[in-house]
């Protein structure tokens, strides 16, 4: 058979990438050479044509039919694909995903007849853009060494002989896909870092990192460019041009462990009793200009990743910890939202400005609430003493705010946060519920009312802008919502289909103290639409302000140090046509990747978490806790214990004679009449962790435990 037929045949049967091509007919140089010219005469007759690089006939229309996506799931028979506009997915049946992995991009075709009705499912006629980076962890079975991506642990891939890395069994590694096979299973792959032991939390946090290509280590022309900063100090052509706010008794308040402080904050009251508020924010968009490697670095990473002890920051430690840090007794380049309120705490007027300050003392959360709650000792209030006589006036400003607050309907919704105990090797030996004090509340209202200011001012001079937005739940969260609320027994009627945030804010007041309480704070929570950044104001529905933005963190965050530069240029007295020129692309580029990145930060952060306290679980083998039911599943339960550890007690170890589900709230043993509730206490024992995973196992705990 002719070349010519031979390809357009193979084309026939199933559409082909040029690579496929030169894997069958090609070889060497020549036969390569002789597939391309064949190719191109038949595109040139119009028997064949060509779409992102894979070849159709042109009689067969599937050209047309064909759908960008990337494979964002895998498993041992099946994979999901999404749109390339993200608006839907497609089931992958195994034999049909041409060995795609996650993070490939592939050109699909959809099925005319889905073997579920209603559903989308199709093929992967080619792997378009291969993503050959993994993690995961190494396994010997069958005496060699295998790898097993942690993104389809149900897979697992060959290594290639002298290409192991010095890797061992149980290490957490990544690798690279070296040959490419049809199936996934046939995929051969090299060791390219080993991270350590997979038992290891620490080694895990690493490998999530790596996976998502985000590194400790600041590029070479970075680190040059952040040098130039090493010991930086504010000089006296610095402050020129700036308002001048070095008299105020401006303090900072954070965590004792924090070394990026970028907010302050004073006040003092108005002789009609109302008043003064700064919220003073470092200003870092003077020291990361547009253009500069420090810039693009600092976009391409969008936001600091935070997990257990450590950071992976935004910016350089010179930046970070350094010039662009409010750090105690030294003078630092600021820019200060001055506020008015008035006696009961309404906000009445506001002004952004350039600044220079000094921070007369670097505040500690649990210090101010000591002093706050008055039980203070001399020592701690001799460190205050510059700053001791703003704390009433804060506290009744607070007190003001908060009422405010409520009137309009804040949900005040507790986010289950824990704090992680780690030993100086970094392995984790205790977990903890945050609790938060006054002063932490605090901090977080003056800081939301300089964000509301921020995105006022953008609104008023109507120029481009990066503003936080979060709409209201959609019909589906909101029918599990119902679900929930339902099997607690709790009246879920509404004046309209979607709730206002004072209606739920009602219901969370209603099972305060309750044993569903934190059950349906996690619901809302899960009920509640993603924040977003967007170039256009569409409200906070959980904050319920018409506008709102960020801010007060531009070391940590790039839409707050966007927006500062935006500011900067409008206080400058820039025209509203240049601004929009200027800054329109730029506001819609942040927005999208800033939104894109917080995302992948908090899965890593969850996932890393998740991974600590299955090391925590692993040091109590055995021991038995009380706990509460979190979750019911036709598999079994959730048990959240009191610390905030959550694991899973199979159904089968629950009863022998098995579990029937009712409404998502019940299991019960038809037999006995034993039934297991949502909200209800039992005793479980630790029987399992896999802090690879990040997965835990219970089981009911003997009866001499429960007595």
């Amino acid at each position: 058979m002719a070349m010519r037929d031979k390809i357009e045949h193979a084309i026939q049967n199933q559409p082909c990438t040029v690579k496929d091509l030169k894997n069958k007919f090609g070889g060497d140089r020549g036969a390569d050479r002789k597939v391309m010219e064949t190719v191109d005469q038949l595109v040139h007759e119009a028997v064949i044509c060509q779409r992102q690089g894979v070849f159709f006939t042109v009689r067969s229309g599937r050209a047309d039919k064909a759908l960008l996506c990337k494979v964002v799931k895998l498993g041992k028979n099946f994979a999901f694909v999404m749109l390339e506009d993200g608006t839907s997915d497609i089931f992958i049946p195994g034999r049909f995903t041409r060995g795609a992995m996650p993070g490939d991009k592939v050109l699909v075709e959809k099925f005319a007849h889905p073997r579920v009705e209603g559903s989308d499912e199709g093929e992967i006629l080619a792997v378009l853009e291969e993503k050959n980076a993994l993690v995961g962890t190494m396994h010997r079975m069958e005496g060699r060494l295998k790898f097993v991506p942690d993104d389809c642990p149900a897979i697992s891939m060959q290594v290639m002989r002298d290409c192991e890395g010095s890797a061992k069994d149980g290490d957490k590694v990544a690798v690279e896909i070296l040959l490419r096979g049809n199936r996934q299973e046939d995929h051969r792959v090299g060791v390219a870092m080993r991270f350590g032991s997979c038992d290891e939390a620490k080694r895990c946090a690493k490998a999530l990192l790596y996976a998502q290509d985000i590194r400790s280590r600041f590029p070479d022309k970075v680190r040059d460019e952040a040098k130039k900063l090493d010991n930086a100090e504010v000089s006296a052509a610095d402050c020129e041009g700036r308002m001048d706010l070095r008299a105020l008794p401006i303090f900072t308040i954070d965590s004792a462990e924090t070394k990026d402080i970028d907010d302050a904050i004073s006040l003092t009251k108005t002789p009609d009793g109302g008043f003064e508020l700064g919220v003073h924010i470092a200003d870092v968009s003077n020291y990361v200009k547009p253009g500069t490697e420090l810039d693009n670095e600092a976009f391409s990473r969008a936001t600091s990743v935070y997990y257990a002890d450590q950071v992976v920051p935004m910016l350089p430690k010179q930046l970070s910890n350094g010039i662009c840090s409010l750090n105690e007794g030294v003078l630092r380049l600021a820019f200060s939202c001055l506020m008015r309120l008035d006696k009961d705490g309404n906000l009445t007027d506001y002004r952004f400005v350039k600044s220079v300050i000094r921070s007369r003392v670097k505040g500690v959360y649990s210090e101010i609430n000591a002093l706050l709650a008055g039980n203070a000792d001399d020592e701690l209030t001799g460190k205050y003493h510059e700053v001791l006589a703003q704390l009433p006036a804060m506290k009744e400003l607070y007190g003001h705010r908060a009422r405010l607050r409520k009137e309009r309907g804040c949900m005040d919704i507790e986010s289950g946060e824990v704090k992680l105990i780690l030993d100086e090797d970094g392995h984790c030996i205790d977990v903890k519920k945050r609790t938060s004090g006054e002063s932490e509340a605090m901090i977080e209202e003056f800081m939301l009312l300089a964000n509301q200011c921020a995105a006022h001012f953008a609104r008023v001079k109507q120029i481009p802008f990066v503003y936080r937005v979060h709409e209201e739940p959609n019909a589906e969260k909101l029918e599990r919502l119902h679900g929930l609320l339902q099997a607690c027994g709790v009246n879920d009627h509404f004046a309209k289909d979607v709730p206002t945030p004072k209606e739920l804010s009602a219901i969370l007041e209603g099972v305060r103290g309750t044993a569903y309480e934190q059950i349906i704070n996690t619901g809302m929570l899960r009920c509640m639409s993603k924040a977003v950044y967007e170039e256009k104001p569409k409200g906070h529905y959980g904050l319920v302000l018409q506008d709102y933005a960020h801010f007060t963190s531009p070391i940590r965050r790039y839409p707050d140090l966007a927006i500062h530069r935006i500011m900067t240029a409008q206080l400058k007295g820039t025209d509203k046509d240049t601004m929009i020129l200027r800054y329109s692309e730029f506001a819609e580029d942040v927005s999208k990747q800033a939104s894109e990145r917080e995302v992948i930060a908090m899965q890593i952060e969850r996932k890393a978490e998740d991974c600590y306290k299955a090391e925590y679980a692993r040091r109590h083998l055995g021991e038995c806790y009380e706990g509460r039911i979190s979750g019911v599943t036709q598999r079994g339960l959730f048990i959240e214990l009191e610390n905030g550890v959550e694991g899973f007690v199979p159904a089968s170890s629950l009863t022998a004679t098995g579990t029937m589900l009712t409404e998502g709230v019940r299991l019960s043993d038809p037999v006995s009449g034993k039934n297991w509730n949502l909200g209800d206490t039992m005793m479980i024992t630790i029987v399992r962790a896999d802090v690879n995973l990040g997965k835990i196992d219970f089981e009911v705990a003997p009866e001499s435990a429960k007595q």
